[in-house]
């Protein structure tokens, strides 16, 4: 039985994520799988790649062979090199963690909370911006444009 590692497809519609996957050769593209080994998420900043290291070793130990995607994410995490006997590639970019929601709610609770006049919210920095844009004159050019002036070669 011909083993292959390759990409299971899920997600929506124009929001692909991928399963690694140890299947047989012969199964469809998102049909059964002997094993999951993985995950990519290619739509996000940088792209989520994650590779249970020791399984992908294990497979390609064993004679299973990769497709071109799954090879190149291999490259990329640095588990071919590893099974090559290659020196390591640079390290992966890793997207920052993403904030505490709850712990920024809690800090504009305690700032709205402090009657910080300096700051106030953003309701009413709105309405002030709109009140001194409506109070303001026109006011008269200082200088004619300097468009109306004649070019020195004409009469």
């Amino acid at each position: 039985m011909a083993v292959k590692i390759k990409l299971k497809r899920l997600g929506m519609i124009r929001n692909p994520q991928y399963r690694i996957v140890v299947a047989d050769s012969r199964t469809k593209r998102d049909g059964r799988a002997i094993e999951e080994i993985g995950l990519y998420h290619p739509k996000e900043n940088p792209s989520f790649i994650q590779v249970d290291s020791e399984r992908a070793q294990y497979w390609l130990g064993v004679g299973a062979q990769p497709t071109e995607p799954v090879l190149k994410l291999f490259k990329l995490t640095g588990d071919w090199q590893k099974f090559k006997g290659e020196p390591a590639p640079p390290a992966l970019l890793v997207a920052e963690p993403k904030a505490d929601r709850h712990a920024i709610y809690e800090a504009a609770a305690k700032e709205s909370l402090s009657g910080d006049t300096g700051t106030g919210n953003a309701t009413t920095q709105r309405k002030a911006k709109k009140t001194v844009k409506a109070d303001e004159t026109p006011a008269a050019p200082a200088e004619p444009a300097a468009a109306e002036e004649k070019p020195e070669g004409e009469a």
